[in-house]
């Protein structure tokens, strides 16, 4: 495999340096938590090899949230990116030919770049709203094609396909028996339409998803995949077991307790993502430079400075990052020019996102030509 740096990674706050952040609008979960925020005192825990699969309870609580009855159909890793890893090493070899949409988080692109796979990307457009286009998607998909990957809600615009439109993509895996991974990291969070998790509709579905976004642990590091086809599972835990054999127990035991309190802590976060959200909207209706596609889950939009605007976009981010102390996501990281970028909204204290955006708005109007 031939590895190469994301700059999603490479330039993310915690390698550029919280220190030098006054407002952190490049997160995408709610913020981070405590131990003690879980009600948690672990005074004496044995720390054996655990189940490979993951903590039994965990993976439990996982296939009963996912609708699922097997708890065999859920396998434990750490962090999503972890599950994505695993699932592209396991379906691709160099030349392997698979559909994945774009702009997207960074695994999703660059672990399947790195094995040598042959790549169809689909590209979501803001003129389009961002949409997946199905039929496209379809037109796509080759006799050796062996996996589509989407994500829904998507990363990094906000942007959620429905539930009519996640039955079609499956159809379509179906009909030609191809696999589809479908990235649901953000499933949890604030949305217009409550779906389903897409592994619960068909064998040929794996979904994704982890602690880190909505529940604002990220460092427990706890992700999993969930399918209902007995051979994946088996692929998935040949892949697991060569790459670290089992979880960390601590992990996966702070883990189960964390989702044990999903049903409080997504209603707590539903309603502050509400309030951030409504922050961000207006503040985009108010910017003559600013034009967006409106999100409609988790956390986090993908706005752009308008063409006209005439910005110098490098003076942009040096005057927003060393005067106003603000640190978004650029559109570089997924594949896009700079003029978009991503902001996570949910993670900033209501006074730092105010702050931000101030900023962001100030930079722009500093930078123009």
């Amino acid at each position: 495999m031939k590895y190469t740096r994301m700059p999603i990674e490479k330039e993310s706050p915690e390698q550029f340096g919280y220190d030098k952040i006054k407002n952190n609008l490049t997160e995408t979960s709610v913020r981070d938590r405590n131990i003690k925020d879980l009600g948690l005192v672990i005074d004496d825990l044995l720390l054996p090899y655990g189940d490979h699969f993951g903590y039994k309870p965990l993976r439990e609580l996982i296939a009963k949230q996912s609708g699922i009855e097997d708890p065999d159909c859920v396998i434990v890793t750490a962090g999503a990116a972890s599950a994505l890893f695993l699932v592209a090493s396991s379906l691709l070899e160099p030349g392997s030919h698979m559909i994945v949409a774009r702009p997207n988080y960074g695994t999703n692109i660059a672990t399947p770049e790195a094995i040598g796979a042959d790549i169809s990307y689909l590209d979501q457009k803001f003129e389009d709203g961002f949409r997946v286009d199905i039929e496209r998607l379809e037109s796509l998909i080759r006799a050796d094609t062996k996996y589509i990957s989407l994500t829904n809600p998507h990363n990094p615009t906000g942007t959620l396909m429905s539930l009519a439109e996640v039955k079609k993509v499956i159809a379509i895996a179906e009909r030609h028996n191809v696999w589809l991974l479908m990235d649901e990291t953000y499933r949890d969070m604030f949305k217009d339409e409550a779906l389903p998790v897409s592994a619960s509709l068909s064998k040929k579905v794996v979904s994704i998803s982890s602690l880190s976004k909505t529940y604002g642990i990220p460092g427990v590091r706890i992700g999993w995949a969930v399918c209902q086809d007995k051979n994946m599972m088996d692929m998935l835990i040949c892949a697991k077991e060569q790459v670290c054999i089992g979880g960390s127990v601590v992990d996966e035991y702070i883990g189960w307790v964390a989702l044990s309190q999903k049903e409080e802590w997504i209603k707590k976060n539903d309603a502050l993502i509400a309030r951030h959200f409504a922050i961000v909207k207006e503040w985009v209706n108010n910017d003559e430079f600013i034009e967006w596609v409106e999100p409609r889950a988790a956390c986090t939009c993908f706005p752009r400075i308008k063409e006209s605007a005439g910005v110098d976009i490098k003076k942009f981010y040096k005057i927003m990052n060393e005067k106003y102390g603000t640190y978004i996501g650029p559109g570089h990281w997924f594949g896009f020019d700079d003029r978009y970028m991503r902001i996570g909204y949910a993670w900033p204290l209501e006074e730092e996102l105010k702050a931000g955006l101030a900023g962001i708005s100030a930079s722009i109007r500093e930078a123009r030509g």
